[in-house]
């Protein structure tokens, strides 16, 4: 009787020293995350008011929250009465192992460290990379968020956007737009050229510097092709080539000019 008597005033006092322990520890881990989470809207906040590059805002803001709440799980751990240094010791086991494990994160840690140290892109550039294009929406720790035209959203790990091949559509302010306008054998070539001309000189979305090029391209199969260079602000580009290639369709037949398509002539003998 004495024997179970002691042994549940050893739970009784376990319970109450451990239970402290753990609702201290528990009440802790929830106004710190409330805290944390505070800290984390004033960061963003600041940013906006400070005018940071927006391509840093979620990087840091992800980062500023998972230093945080690294730092409030070790007090917390703390807290209950774990020895740190034996807590440290079994972190560093683990996170070496882990570390191993995801290396490949790692990696996308990195690149994404490198992408906002060099700049290839910025938030809302149209970029092309790993087999995908799209608007730049975020930078994220490990990943960047891309918005397609289409509105799909893809996600490109960061580890192999910052060390493999990528285009900036972007990165210029002006584009240059190329077209290729075939005529029939037969047609007047210069006429052609003067049109082509006047529609460009009617278009005040295409610049006069650089100049425009138009020149004889190649003498296809089934039409003499005219080479057309104009350049125009990056975000007039896909209005002009579209404009253009409807406004060449129209005013192609009204000057006598035809749109010539491939074409095969078989000739049926009799023996």
């Amino acid at each position: 009787m004495e024997t179970i008597e002691n042994f549940a005033s050893w739970i009784t006092d376990l319970a109450v020293s451990y239970g402290l322990k753990l609702v201290s520890a528990l009440i802790t881990l929830i106004i710190g995350l409330w805290i944390i989470s505070m800290i984390t809207k004033a960061f963003g906040r600041l940013m906006i008011k400070r005018d940071w590059d927006e391509s840093l805002h979620g990087f840091l803001k992800n980062l500023v929250r998972i230093l945080l709440k690294v730092m409030l799980l070790i007090s917390v751990i703390s807290m209950m009465g774990i020895q740190m240094t034996s807590f440290v010791a079994l972190l560093g086991a683990a996170g070496l192992a882990v570390g191993m494990a995801l290396s490949g994160t790692l990696q996308n840690f990195a690149g994404g460290v490198m992408i906002l140290i060099f700049k290839p892109f910025k938030i809302g550039d149209y970029i092309e990379a790993q087999g995908y294009a799209g608007s730049v929406a975020e930078i994220q720790i490990f990943n960047t968020i891309l918005k397609t035209p289409d509105n799909k959203t893809i996600i490109i790990p960061n580890g192999g956007l910052s060390t493999g091949s990528m285009v900036n559509y972007s990165a210029e302010e002006t584009r240059r737009v190329d077209f290729s306008f075939g005529i029939a054998y037969g047609d007047d070539y210069d006429k052609a050229k003067e049109l082509i001309q006047s529609l460009i000189n009617a278009d005040s979305r295409i610049l006069k510097d650089p100049a425009t090029f138009i020149a004889l391209g190649e003498l296809a199969d089934s039409s003499v092709n005219i080479t057309v260079r104009v350049w125009t602000k990056a975000s007039d580009y896909w209005g002009v080539h579209f404009d253009m290639q409807e406004k060449v369709y129209k005013e192609f037949p009204k000057a006598g000019l035809s749109i010539p398509f491939p074409q095969m002539d078989v000739y049926v003998q009799n023996q």
